[in-house]
């Protein structure tokens, strides 16, 4: 009986992984609720646990009296006499119970009472241990699927893969191997409940921990992890050791290693990205693949601004906003991305607006004066004042407000109607350098053909040649610049143009514009259409707009 006794323990130890002093404690308690139930106290009692023997005694401590008065600590004489002869009055008597003294509902109630202890310490230790290994990486049995969540069985311990912690591209199959994060342990009222994750970005890092030997020995640190679990990730890295680059040591050998790491995850893509403690150079790197032009960053509220090139805002935001939240999240900046062509008119804008008062045309002295004793130093500065506050400024009357404030409408005005002619003409420009031609408007043609009658060309190719002011004019200036219009479009320009070309006089005008390919692109849009008094004017224009437009297709290219 005590051998069965020992090796039920001994399986108890073995299969709830209960430590077999922390046993002996379990049964100690649960003998002294059971004396405590029948006896009411268990002051005079010894309790004796033997493990190895599996014995159990339980001794109860009485004094010897010639008559008893309390039972459960006092014994009569003759009662004590037959266990040892020689006992005399008043001393101790020590007796030993049989738990069969107990009774049977006692000891089922014990049975019952080991059990729950019993379940509820292996339920201590799972929690204990699956708390201290947070953050580990582990490799389960699918053991059911139910509504969604993964049931996993690892160490003989159910632990559950919610849907939320899933990858949304991957499908489970019951008795696949599977590997997750241990990510928390919650107590619940059936007990610890061991939650795994596979979308953590943690779980991210643990892989780069088990291919990077360099991460894993503290070489290479990861900064910041922004992931979207089963598409795309951005993992910042930076080195201690200078001589060691974060990058392609992540990377590995022909991809090796981020490849190992991308085929766990459902073959998500992984950039890796050198951190900076400058936010610019860090954000900058963070929007790869695309190239911002400039990066403005407001600190305290962890805010900034990206312009690109127009033709790589959908690559910067990504599908979906992709690569800007992820972007944001990895660099912990709110970031708004901008086209390179709104960014200059906005810069522009500005410039216009912060025009000084004295420049502004019929404000008169006594007015600048006052508005600058106001603190108003630029255009700007009343705008954001209003008609309304130039009244609250000292000196200032209603008549006085009116006239500024008609003056600073004015002036935005023109500056707003330069500006959407400016772009007008930058985007016909634009238009016809990528069509690689320059076709004339009827407009223009019209006009020209009112105000220059002298260089119409007549239907026999035939034209007038340029007075002598014309030719005076071509030769003060001693250009060698060329016009060409690239290709023309009307029939008889080939025949018109050779005959100006034996016509002409031998100082004669010609502007070059270099186009974006290198060859010589000509623009004689108003040139071949003036009266020859106004062609030293066409040449200082011409001049100027070749200028431009280099300046231009050289910052485009």
């Amino acid at each position: 009986m005590k051998s069965q006794i020992a090796e039920a323990f001994s399986q108890i130890v073995k299969e709830k992984n209960i430590d077999k002093d922390q046993l002996s404690e379990i049964l100690h308690s649960i003998v002294i609720g059971m004396i405590k139930k029948k006896y009411g106290t268990a002051d005079n009692f010894d309790i004796y646990v033997n493990m190895d023997k599996g014995e159990i005694e339980i001794h109860q401590n009485k004094i010897i009296v010639e008559h008893v008065t309390d039972p459960n600590h006092e014994i009569d004489l003759e009662t004590a006499r037959k266990t040892e002869p020689d006992l005399e009055v008043g001393d101790e008597f020590l007796e030993i119970l049989s738990p069969e003294t107990f009774g049977r509902r006692l000891i089922i109630s014990a049975k019952q009472n080991l059990n729950q202890r019993i379940r509820d310490e292996e339920k201590r230790i799972i929690f204990d241990e699956f708390q201290n290994r947070v953050g580990e990486i582990v490799m389960g049995d699918i053991r059911q699927i139910n509504r969604g969540d993964v049931y996993m069985n690892i160490d003989r311990t159910e632990v559950v893969l919610p849907k939320r912690e899933q990858i949304d591209s991957e499908k489970y199959r019951r008795g696949e191997n599977l590997r997750a994060m241990i990510k928390e342990v919650r107590q619940t009222t059936r007990g610890p409940e061991v939650v795994v994750s596979r979308s953590d970005p943690q779980f991210l890092i643990r892989l780069f921990e088990l291919e990077v030997p360099e991460i894993y020995d503290g070489i290479i640190e990861i900064k910041a992890v922004a992931r979207q679990p089963g598409e795309r990730s951005k993992i910042a890295v930076t080195s201690s050791d200078k001589r060691i680059d974060p990058v392609g040591a992540c990377v590995g050998m022909k991809g090796i290693r981020i490849q190992a790491v991308s085929k766990e995850l459902s073959n998500e893509k992984i950039d890796v990205i050198p951190w900076s403690a400058e936010p610019e150079i860090f954000i900058t790197r963070a929007l790869s693949p695309s190239k911002p032009v400039r990066v403005l960053v407001d600190g305290p509220n962890k805010r900034a601004i990206a312009v690109l090139p127009d033709d790589q805002i959908s690559l910067a935001i990504g599908r979906g906003g992709q690569n800007r939240r992820l972007t944001g999240r990895l660099t912990g900046y709110e970031v708004e991305i901008i086209k390179e062509s709104e960014y200059r008119k906005m810069v522009e804008e500005q410039r216009g607006k912060e025009v000084p008062l004295d420049l502004i045309e019929g404000l008169s002295e006594t007015m600048v004066s006052k508005l600058y004793a106001a603190g108003l130093k630029t255009m700007q500065d009343v705008l954001d004042q209003g008609e309304d506050g130039l009244l609250q400024i000292k000196g200032i009357g209603e008549k006085t407000a009116k006239r500024i404030w008609a003056l600073i409408s004015k002036r935005e005005a023109g500056a707003s109607s330069a500006e959407a002619t400016e772009a007008a003409e930058d985007e016909g420009e634009i238009s016809a350098s990528d069509d690689g031609k320059a076709e004339e408007s009827d407009a223009e043609a019209s006009e020209a053909a009112e105000d220059q009658e002298e260089f119409s060309a007549s239907d026999d190719g035939k034209t007038e040649e340029p007075d002598a002011e014309a030719t005076e004019a071509g030769e003060e200036e001693d250009t060698s610049l060329v016009i060409s219009a690239g290709e023309t479009e009307e029939p008889d320009a080939e025949a018109t143009e050779a005959v100006e070309e034996e016509n002409k006089p031998a100082a004669s005008i010609e502007v070059v514009a270099p186009s974006s390919n290198g060859e010589v692109e000509t623009e004689s849009e108003e040139g071949e259409n003036r009266s020859p008094e106004e062609q030293p004017e066409v040449l200082e224009d011409a001049e100027a707009s070749a200028v431009s437009e280099g300046t231009k297709e050289t910052e485009n290219q």
